[in-house]
């Protein structure tokens, strides 16, 4: 197994990032999938070379990406480092939170496994080619590099709910079924339903179904320009020969790009009715602002606690004086005015202050949840958080001496006070206490036996965000899915079909001969009758070769196969026709 090719923007990654990297695994790309490649790479570049957006082509020389053959991480990495970006292989989907997160790291997340030949024009499935051929050309763009940085950091923040984690799941085992050779359509079909099941689903739009629906819109199928003549930037479709030509056509309309995608969904498995076409890439980051002023993250309050609730997973608020509590949350209490005067959560919770942890405050020390009322003092118009050391003396809060005290909202504390901790500007963050015993209406919250008690300081949360604020308190942030690629065993027959799809390969490159022209069409016609891809390069090197009488038998025999296999003759024919050009 080859080594994982990094360079300084990987080095640096978090570990719960590094987890999902896998090698790249070269040696395992079968001569098939080169061919695979080359097929849709020849075809998208003369032909996108005219509707892309001019950073295309360029993007395709700065980024290191051959048309011959499948590119290799690490000549990849050699050269995207000279324009600030590097990439890595993983194993297809990976949940949307670390997706974002990688890209906020300007690292590019390549599925390094290829599309079958069966599915040559679009699979559901991430694939070397819509990674490599679709996102890397475009970041050659800075401004477009910039918004691709700027929304992985504003998108790995955005709180997903337990209905988007389903549709992750599904998805990622659709795409690995459709692309595993050898899978029943049954198998197939109940994904699909699987799928289709969840997206009709009537749910209210996550945070993070909502970016990622921005996303789709502009990184995976955007276009660029004006809504009549329109240039394609999105990888999903700089990645399908299919629907890069369709899309181009009448029958997909297209809007001006706005805010409103946001809660435009999409299908994975179908193409696109619709496209969205920005001015310019400029604009792609005002409407990604205007979206980030709506979340949680800027927004807090007790709706940003609600969304974490909800979503069962780890994340983080930020309290206005800087300390945040990350954990899975599981309970707020609020005030008639919708003021968060309570909150829990449960397991494994860290506490941090501006991205760092507290000393003494990680998962180790509290294990078993955490919970703290926050909000004002009743009768005191000073806040605890602004209290300085005269202030609270005055107010009884001495180290080692008992003391109660009540909150607007009616939550009554009374222990001993132990210490309190603050930060660099003095201000108290948290303050501990011992026998302590926190009530709310006739509800005890803590009893002393829970133990030491940390009492957050703070009033209102201003912030909420998926994720933890120390990237380091967590070790499995993520979780790896338990499903994956199949890997299947190669067949006598597929072995030797891919030794004449390498002699082909051979001579075309002067790599001398171990078949024939005419022993390599022989084959394909007695043993492998329906293969249309491997002819069509035979007669590609024919036709450069002026060896007419040739060409003329492998038209014969791809005619006979376009009869067999109706549904691929239109890639036949397009194949015959770009050597005419």
């Amino acid at each position: 197994m080859e080594q994982i090719e990094s360079n300084p923007l990987i080095d640096r990654l978090p570990p719960h990032l590094k987890q999902f990297i896998k090698p790249q695994n070269y040696e395992d790309y079968s001569p098939i999938d080169h061919a695979v490649w080359r097929y849709v790479m020849r075809k998208n570049v003369s032909y996108l070379g005219t509707v892309a957006h001019q950073v295309y082509n360029q993007g395709i020389e700065k980024t290191g990406i051959s048309i011959e053959r499948i590119p290799n991480m690490y000549g990849m990495n050699r050269i995207l480092k000279e324009i600030g970006w590097a990439a890595v292989a993983v194993d297809g989907f990976i949940p949307p939170n670390a997706f974002m997160e990688f890209q906020a790291y300007k690292v590019l997340v390549i599925a390094s496994d290829i599309r079958q030949l069966e599915n040559i024009e679009y699979t559901p499935a991430p694939d070397i080619i819509h990674e490599a051929a679709g996102h890397a050309p475009i970041i050659a763009s800075p401004d477009y590099a910039e918004y691709l940085r700027r929304f992985g950091e504003i998108g790995a923040k955005a709180i997903l709910s337990s209905h988007d984690n389903d549709m992750y799941n599904a998805v990622r085992k659709l795409s690995i079924l459709k692309e595993a050779s050898g899978t029943s359509k049954e198998d197939v079909e109940a994904a699909e339903r699987e799928v289709e099941t969840l997206q009709n689903k009537e749910v209210e739009l996550s945070e993070m179904a909502m970016i990622r629906n921005l996303h789709w819109w502009t990184v995976e199928y955007g276009l660029i320009g004006t809504i009549d003549s329109p240039k394609i930037y999105g990888a999903g479709l700089l990645s399908s020969i299919g629907e890069s030509k369709w899309c181009m056509t009448d029958e997909v309309k297209k809007i001006d790009y706005s805010i409103q995608a946001a809660t435009k969904s999409f299908d994975i498995t179908k193409p696109q009715p619709q496209l969205f076409v920005t001015p310019d890439f400029a604009y792609l980051m005002e409407v990604l602002e205007e979206f980030a002023t709506t979340m949680a993250l800027r927004k807090g309050g007790f709706r940003g606690l609600q969304k974490l609730i909800n979503s069962q997973k780890v994340g983080t608020i930020e309290l206005n004086t800087g300390l945040q509590v990350s954990g899975i949350f599981t309970r707020m209490i609020t005030d008639e005015d919708n003021h968060i005067v309570y909150f829990e959560t449960t397991g494994k919770t860290a506490l941090a202050y501006r991205e760092k942890e507290l000393i003494g405050h990680g998962v180790e020390a509290h294990v078993n949840g955490f919970r703290s009322p926050i909000g004002k003092l009743k009768g005191i118009n000073l806040a605890i958080e602004n209290m300085g050391p005269r202030d609270l003396k005055a107010y009884d809060f001495y180290d080692g001496k008992p003391i109660s005290f009540e909150y607007e909202s009616g939550v009554l504390v009374e222990g001993l006070n132990i210490t309190g901790i603050r930060n660099i500007n003095g201000k108290l963050l948290l303050i501990q206490f011992k026998d302590c015993t926190i009530t709310y209406n006739d509800e005890v919250l803590f009893k002393p036996n829970d133990g030491i008690f940390d009492l957050v300081v703070g009033s209102e949360v201003v912030s909420a965000f998926a994720g933890s604020a120390d990237f380091r308190s967590f070790n499995n942030l993520y979780h790896v899915s338990d499903t994956v690629t199949v890997q299947e065993e190669t067949s006598t027959m597929r072995l030797a079909l891919e030794k004449l799809y390498q002699a082909t390969r051979d001579y075309r490159e002067d790599k001398g001969e171990s078949f024939s022209k005419i022993e390599i069409l022989d084959s394909l016609e007695k043993n492998h009758p329906q293969d249309w891809l491997l002819p069509l390069e035979l007669y590609e090197i024919s036709y450069s070769n002026n060896d007419e009488s040739f060409c003329k038998r492998v038209l014969i025999h791809l005619e006979k196969v376009k009869k067999m296999r109706p549904e691929i003759k239109h890639l036949v024919d397009d194949g015959l026709m770009r050597l005419k050009e």
